[in-house]
């Protein structure tokens, strides 16, 4: 009996002592996770839809989560290789949504005659066109038209406007999601 009462005292001490171990601990300190800075207005990548409230294969997420502008150097209609992404974007998109038909506008700045701007407006939208059909978009879902000079986004006449100006937009006719 001895032996068993001893026993019991070594365990019931044994657990006393464990749990006077686990109420002597100092409480550990949980820390914030760091904080990350806000991003800036320079930040353009687009949007992911799950992040809003933006319906996918809407007009609305070509617009806001792919692009829909590509800018031309002054009196040029090739491709930027920084617009290239823009335009991999949307034929990735095109083929997603497949219903969707789309014209590209062709843009052009101030300067020119409307003919002569008409003219690389046309340029430039079948340059757009041109670029989808390669990366596998029918070239049946893809109209295009020249506005020329006569839908400037900036009215000022300054380079920075200009170039504001001298642009390809991908916009969508049909067969988009609507809410």
């Amino acid at each position: 009996m001895l032996k068993t009462h001893t026993g019991i005292k070594l365990i019931a001490a044994a657990g006393l002592m464990a749990l006077a171990a686990c109420t002597h601990k100092p409480p550990a300190t949980v820390e914030a996770p760091p904080v990350a800075p806000p991003p800036s207005s320079a930040d353009t990548a687009p949007v992911t839809s799950e992040s809003s409230t933006i319906i996918p294969g809407s007009a609305e997420d070509l617009r806001v989560n792919v692009g829909d502008t590509v800018h031309f150097d002054y009196d040029r209609y090739e491709l930027r290789d920084e617009d290239r992404s823009v335009l991999q974007r949307q034929a990735e998109w095109l083929q997603k949504y497949a219903q969707v038909r789309v014209t590209i506008e062709g843009n052009c700045d101030e300067r020119g005659t409307r003919e002569y701007n008409l003219a690389l407006g046309a340029r430039r939208a079948n340059a757009v066109k041109e670029y989808l059909v390669s990366l596998g978009v029918s070239g049946g879902r893809v109209d295009t038209i020249s506005y020329g000079k006569e839908r400037p986004v900036c009215t000022e006449s300054s380079e920075d406007c200009n170039a504001q100006n001298r642009r390809g937009v991908t916009t969508v006719v049909s067969g988009a999601a609507s809410s």
